[in-house]
């Protein structure tokens, strides 16, 4: 199946805040409480969405009939989670995969997409953050090659930070 990356559109925002609720209420189901704030998210979640909106970061990937069933954000930098970093790196938020499309490989597609297009712009650090209490997602993505780097705290919970150096 191809996959189709394209930039997602301001007048979409609601089919993004639909994918994180829904994957909020998949992660209860769980038992994880991940991303509980998206079921009711507060105002300043819901402008962070609209800023990335905003400046064109957040992506949706489609399949050949156009249905919607991936998003995530890429950002060039990441102050909130990372502070100022000195080295370039391309940083992946709200990677979701829509419940519909789960059990795939799609996040792991997308991943390695995305490494080609951050090595293709002459990037060769990519990072993400993860929750810490979601310990089969920080595993997922120390399988496919990010290490473990650094912890942030913040209000809405504790993340793991990882990267990979990408060749």
């Amino acid at each position: 199946m191809n996959l189709v990356f394209r930039k997602a559109e301001v007048l979409e925002i609601d089919t993004a805040l639909t994918l994180l609720k829904q994957a909020a209420q998949t992660l209860a189901q769980k038992g994880l409480k991940q991303w509980a704030y998206w079921t009711t998210p507060p105002q300043e979640k819901v402008d962070w969405v609209k800023a990335g909106f905003a400046n064109g970061e957040f992506y949706f990937v489609e399949n050949e009939a156009k249905q919607v069933m991936a998003m995530f954000r890429l950002l060039n930098e990441d102050t909130l989670y990372w502070g100022q970093m000195v080295e370039e790196a391309r940083y992946i938020h709200s990677l979701v995969v829509h419940k519909d499309f789960a059990g795939n490989k799609l996040g792991q597609r997308i991943v390695a997409e995305l490494e080609k297009q951050t090595l293709a712009e002459g990037v060769n650090l990519l990072r993400l953050d993860c929750d810490a209490t979601n310990a089969q997602l920080c595993k997922y993505y120390i399988n496919q090659g990010f290490i473990q780097v650094g912890v942030k705290d913040l209000p809405l919970g504790k993340y793991n930070l990882y990267e990979k150096a990408l060749c």
